[in-house]
């Protein structure tokens, strides 16, 4: 299902359908970076936010506050305000001081949040195509998908996009329109390949790949 925005209530949340499969986000139109992430079982209110050093945008962080079952959303709304005023100063809202394992899987969750689209690109370019020795031709293809028609979109982290599948489909209705078909199509296939890659090591990336939600020609 496709990304709604809602202003959220616990009785918005209770008549959410749920998904048949995966997962979608319900945002909040009143607080910016709050959403519930709504599954076929579980409804967990969310935030989303960049933290940031010295001014400057360093990644960005997913963190979940708790199960909608078990929590108001005001409680959640409140929490979520707590959590996204820590991320602005760039402090994660779970890390601990005193442990040196909750800092490190810290680290790593920021780590995987900031993986770019262009840094996946490379490993995927080194580590897969060329190591595997495919063709020059093969290789200038997804170099063009990915430079040329994703090039707003290199130093976007790949999380982002897949915490917005609905922004990678609409690029795929632009693409069609603009490209034709058959290579709006073929670069969303180097897009989920790209993703699928960078899942191998980056575990933590949601399973659900972004380019799943394109409508395909």
């Amino acid at each position: 299902m496709t990304d709604i925005r809602i202003a959220l209530s616990d009785k918005a949340i209770a008549q959410l359908p749920s998904p048949e499969d995966g997962w979608y986000l319900a945002r909040d139109t009143e607080l910016k970076g709050f959403f519930v992430v709504v599954g076929k079982r579980k409804r967990t209110f969310t935030v989303q936010g960049d933290l940031r050093q010295r001014g400057k945008r360093a990644s960005s962080i997913r963190v979940s506050i708790g199960d909608a079952s078990e929590l108001t959303t005001r409680a959640a709304r409140s929490l979520a305000k707590e959590y996204l005023a820590q991320i602005s100063k760039g402090k994660h809202p779970k890390a601990r001081q005193d442990g040196n394992a909750e800092q490190g899987n810290t680290n790593r969750d920021e780590a995987v949040a900031s993986v770019t689209l262009k840094q996946a690109w490379q490993r995927y370019l080194e580590a897969h195509m060329i190591r595997k020795g495919r063709s020059k031709k093969t290789i200038s293809g997804y170099r063009d998908h990915v430079e040329r028609l994703f090039s707003e979109w290199l130093d976007t982290p790949l999380l982002d996009l897949a915490n917005d599948p609905g922004r990678v489909a609409e690029k795929h209705d632009e693409l069609s329109k603009e490209n034709g078909p058959y290579m709006a199509n073929g670069s969303m296939r180097t897009l989920r390949a790209i993703y699928n890659h960078a899942r191998k090591t980056n575990r933590s990336l949601p399973r659900d790949n972004p380019a799943d939600a394109v409508d395909w020609n």
